[in-house]
């Protein structure tokens, strides 16, 4: 049986390398599209990977809870992952996340309310700034590190910490803002703090921090504005307490809000799925799209197939004259078709990687490796190979052997 199938194999590389040029154009066209979907899968992988390292360093003790819309429609999943429309209906309230942070098992609770305003400084203007409205447990639970400066005190209303960026657009400066001014929403406030750099513009907090002003909750909504509790983190007081602490968290919430259940309590490896879900649908669209063009290049490889099977056809005559059954020349075409596959496949591994590895020199998301995405590349050509490669491998084992032996080019 070995002999066979490397028979096969030979046969099928001496074929392919007859046409060198008309070979590689074709598994060109499978590359395409396998490199496509490697991409998308890296990219994607990469941010998850990122979000779960966050939560991660965070510790196991680390609970957060997030505004829910329990739908079973498409629509209402879409509506529920989209910023403009999930916090907007919003049920969290700063009460929330002051009882909260009163319960036994919890040392901290922080709400983040965010928004976009326009902010003044001087000369400068910013007219869609992201502010949030946090509180000071934030820098208990979360790894913010300050540049220089103190963090937003619930004493000092008027308090607010800057990102390096935003003090760039803001002030002109990304080192001297402590003590400078600006207004929003017709009143003053004071920079007391500057946030060192993140880097991290994706994070469980869906919050750029290198790009956002941090105030007080509390004050923020005296001053009114359409700001909305997008979620709260929590941090409990030990890891073995952390499912007695949702518990008693959920249970609390439902109380308050006379049994209106749309939010939901999140630990661990949890947290980071919901951070990424919008993006995962937008992935699932463009995967859908590189599908297309694959499925473009399996018909290039069929069509070459069919081409070949036209001009050999003496030789497909010959063959079984001599004695070839009809399930040997159709193992034939179709180890050409894998052929053809697996090496556009390859390639298309190759060069998805590589267009993944320059992405990540400029955005801070490096290439997402793992043996599932390296499965699919050579499981779809393997698929594309057998599916497109059927039909010219079983009209090539159909011919009649006297019909074929009379045919010339």
């Amino acid at each position: 049986m070995s002999l066979l199938i490397r028979t096969h194999y030979n046969l099928a590389k001496e074929s392919l390398k007859q046409n060198r040029t008309r070979s590689f154009l074709t598994c060109l066209g499978i590359a395409i599209g396998v490199a496509s979907i490697i991409l998308i899968m890296s990219l994607s992988g990469s941010i998850n990977n990122v979000i779960s390292t966050q939560v991660k360093n965070l510790g196991a003790d680390l609970i957060v809870v997030r505004p829910a819309k329990h739908s079973n429609t498409i629509e209402n999943m879409v509506e529920s992952l989209t910023a403009s429309n999930q916090y907007l209906t919003s049920n969290l309230t700063l009460l929330d996340a002051k009882a909260i942070a009163a319960l036994d098992d919890t040392t901290a609770a922080a709400p983040i309310a965010q928004s976009v305003v326009t902010l003044t400084a001087e000369d400068r203007t910013v007219p869609s700034a992201t502010v949030v409205g946090t509180s000071e447990d934030l820098m208990k639970i979360q790894n913010l590190q300050l540049k220089s400066g103190t963090f937003i005190s619930d004493t000092v209303e008027n308090s607010a910490v800057v990102g390096k960026d935003l003090s760039y657009k803001l002030f002109g400066t990304g080192t001297e803002a402590i003590g400078k001014t600006f207004n929003m929403l017709d009143h003053k406030f004071i920079v007391t703090g500057m946030l060192e750099e993140t880097e991290d513009p994706i994070n469980f907090d869906n919050v750029d921090f290198d790009n956002a002003m941090l105030v007080s909750a509390d004050y923020l909504y005296q001053l009114g504005g359409s700001f909305q509790i997008q979620q709260i983190n929590v941090k409990a007081a030990s890891t073995s307490v952390v499912p007695s602490v949702m518990q008693e968290m959920g249970d609390m919430l439902a109380s308050e809000k006379s049994g209106d259940m749309n939010f939901q309590i999140l630990s661990g490896e949890d947290i980071s799925h919901p951070a990424g879900g919008l993006f995962q649908i937008v992935s699932g669209m463009l995967t859908l799209v590189a599908g297309i063009s694959l499925i473009v290049g399996g018909v290039g490889v069929m069509n070459i197939l069919l081409v070949s099977v036209a001009e050999r056809t003496r030789e497909i005559g010959i063959r079984k004259a001599v004695g070839a059954s009809s399930s040997n020349i159709m193992l034939q075409f179709l180890f050409e078709s894998l052929i053809l596959s697996l090496a556009g496949g390859m390639l298309g591994l190759i060069l998805g990687y590589v267009i993944a590895f320059l992405i990540s020199v400029v955005t801070p998301f490096a290439p997402f490796i793992s043996w599932s995405i390296l499965l699919v590349s050579v499981g779809t050509s393997v698929i594309i190979g057998i599916i497109f490669g059927m039909y010219p491998a079983i009209k090539a084992s159909r011919k009649n052997p006297i019909e074929s032996l009379r045919y010339y080019r």
